[in-house]
């Protein structure tokens, strides 16, 4: 995608009638941003259904006493 196209309005119509305007580039960092979030989260419920303590990667969890 070139820069010019990443600027560019992406717009969501329902037919004439355009519901949500923003930059391309914004649309596509907000897909992918909850897409991962979404998956980040079933990872972490089904690691915690099977026991299994929640890797470091996505920083602290609840599960560990930092002030201990």
């Amino acid at each position: 995608m070139t820069d010019d196209r990443a600027r560019a309005n992406w717009r969501l119509l329902r037919g004439e009638r355009e519901l949500m305007s923003l930059p391309r580039v914004s649309f596509v960092r907000s897909i992918m941003m909850n897409h991962w979030y979404h998956h980040r989260g079933q990872l972490s419920v089904y690691l915690r259904l099977v026991d299994v303590p929640l890797p470091v990667i996505y920083g602290p969890s609840a599960d560990e006493n930092s002030f201990g």
